[in-house]
């Protein structure tokens, strides 16, 4: 069986480190926090665990920063959002989850192009 690794970009990584950081003041954030670790755990036992999300709707950011060829989505506490892509690497004898970003509600509406009605 292949090992999953999991990475955080450097704007994830930031992110979650703020989110650490003000753990123990915000019941928010420390519950954003706790769910990041959750999911990140369920993202090493099972790698597609997240929504996949169509190739044509992956942000053009991700594509050009990233090289993202796919994503998925896992939904967090407080309507947070955290994609993430796959890959393999390291002779494929383990898959690599790559944490795009840690998005609240608005801002993952914002970089995906959903609109408010």
């Amino acid at each position: 069986m292949k090992t999953v690794r999991v990475f955080f970009t450097p704007t994830a990584k930031a992110s979650y480190d703020r989110l650490s950081d003000h753990a123990n003041v915000s019941k928010i954030e420390r519950s954003v926090f706790r769910s990041i670790n959750e999911k990140t755990d369920l993202i090493k036992t099972n790698p597609m665990y997240g929504a996949p999300v169509s190739k044509k709707l992956i942000p053009k950011v991700y594509r050009d920063r990233y090289s993202v060829t796919n994503l998925y989505v896992v939904d967090l506490s407080n309507y947070w959002r955290m994609p993430y892509s796959l890959g393999q690497w390291f002779s494929g004898q383990e898959s690599i989850a790559l944490i795009l970003e840690l998005l609240d509600h608005r801002e993952y509406d914002r970089k995906f192009g959903y609109r408010k009605k």
